[in-house]
């Protein structure tokens, strides 16, 4: 009796990390908190319109943005699930580097590649040629290729819409 206590025993202990191993591994593949690059936390984007500049009627909503311009994303999952091919956004032209913060998502032509490239900015910072920025798609293990400079950079997101 007492052997069979044991091996009962055993076997629950066993199953017990079997099943705690695999509930982790199902919530960890499932965190949609953590982006599949592994970075836990992303700073925030700086706030571009104040909130009486937002009108919001039953037939219409209506922003009040100087200059504002039309943005479409392409099917590259680098930013997802912030935004998707399925999304589309509002940009704003930065007058000055000093508009740009870490944390803003802004779209830039690269040398790495065509089109434009819509990442965030994770650091900012200044060399011998002056400001730079730093960007990594949210959903990107890497940080993108190169520093981005000011006059590179075609517009910073205000706004998302889904």
């Amino acid at each position: 009796m007492q052997k069979i206590l044991i091996i009962v025993f055993v076997l629950s202990v066993f199953a017990l990390g079997w099943v705690s191993s695999s509930m982790f591994a199902i919530v960890s593949a499932t965190d949609l908190q953590m982006p599949l690059g592994g970075q836990a936390v992303l700073s925030t984007p700086s706030q571009r319109i104040a909130e009486n500049s937002i009108h919001v009627f039953s037939d219409k909503v209506v922003l009040d943005i100087q200059n504002a311009t039309w943005a479409s994303f392409t099917p590259t999952h680098s930013m997802e699930p912030f935004i998707s091919d399925k999304s589309y956004g509002l940009e704003l032209k930065p007058k000055s580097p000093s508009e740009l913060k870490v944390g803003d998502v802004i779209s830039y032509s690269s040398d790495f590649t065509s089109g434009l490239v819509i990442h965030r900015i994770i650091k900012t910072g200044f060399d011998e040629q002056g400001w730079y920025a730093i960007v990594k798609g949210d959903n990107n293990a890497e940080q993108d290729p190169g520093k981005v400079r000011f006059e590179k950079i075609n517009g910073v997101l205000v706004g998302v819409i889904y």
